[in-house]
């Protein structure tokens, strides 16, 4: 199964990036992001999907950054889809703003902890639009046929089922790579999220820690499975960026990170033929 977005393939003979900011600090910095990464996947031959979140609904604290919001961030992302002339996937949080939302962006983002929300997943499903399914940290992969068939009950086959770590006791997550592959027997393309997948949920006090040294390894691994896409996100300076501060990948390192997922992903393509 293949599913496209915008001029994107996911499913095909290309691994896929999915990358950008965690949350849009400002449409100066999603241009930036978004060129780089652009100019980065067009050298290895890599498909390339913009993705920042217009609102960061579950951040740990009532403090925290949370974005510009749904109207000024989707401005922002039409922007890059038109400046940077790459599809725009974004997350959404309620059956509202998926309706909205799927008037404007690419790619609809279901995040992890509302991958059960059935009214959320129907409006999404109705927009027609791909969407792509964080697996809730919480849920065994085998039940996110579940969640399959209830955008498939709106007739909306474009689905990406996304790993991105299972809790694993308090404030700590691990990946189970068994997942990757009973969320691809549904048949559907996988997304492997090599960010959040090195998060430590709410170790931060107030916000989540994590370990991003960890998140290339993982990527190669995902890559050696047999995954679609990689999923991650990149600031210029992890180090100030207003969110996910601890697992974003800095977007000076992931040239050589990609260029070796690329080399695995190759080499599993051609055995799985």
């Amino acid at each position: 199964m293949q599913v496209k977005i915008g001029d994107v393939v996911v499913g095909g003979d290309k691994l896929v990036l999915i990358a950008g900011p965690c949350v849009i600090e400002s449409e100066e910095l999603c241009l930036e992001v978004a060129f780089k990464l652009k100019e980065i996947c067009e050298k290895l031959g890599i498909g390339y999907i913009f993705k920042s979140s217009y609102d960061k609904a579950n951040r740990t604290s009532i403090s925290s950054f949370r974005g510009p919001g749904l109207g000024k961030g989707l401005e922002i992302l039409q922007t890059v889809r038109e400046k940077v002339g790459v599809p725009v996937l974004t997350d959404v949080h309620s059956p509202a703003e998926a309706a909205i939302a799927g008037r404007i962006v690419d790619a609809l983002q279901i995040p992890a902890f509302l991958c059960r929300q059935t009214d959320l997943l129907l409006s999404a499903g109705r927009t027609g639009k791909p969407i792509n399914v964080k697996k809730g940290q919480f849920l065994a992969p085998w039940d996110m046929r579940y969640v399959v068939e209830k955008i498939e009950s709106t007739g909306n086959k474009n689905i990406l089922l996304c790993e991105r770590g299972t809790t694993f006791g308090y404030n700590n997550l691990v990946v189970d790579f068994r997942s990757l592959v009973i969320m691809k027997s549904f048949g559907y393309p996988v997304v492997f999220d090599a960010t959040h997948s090195v998060q430590m949920p709410g170790a931060g006090k107030g916000v989540s820690g994590g370990d991003r040294e960890m998140a290339p390894y993982l990527l190669r691994a995902a890559c050696a499975v047999g995954v679609d896409a990689i999923f991650l996100e990149t600031h210029p300076e992890p180090t100030e960026a207003l969110s996910d501060s601890a697992t974003m990948l800095p977007l000076s390192s992931l040239f050589p990170i990609l260029e070796l997922a690329v080399k695995i992903f190759h080499i599993i393509r051609k055995s799985e033929h």
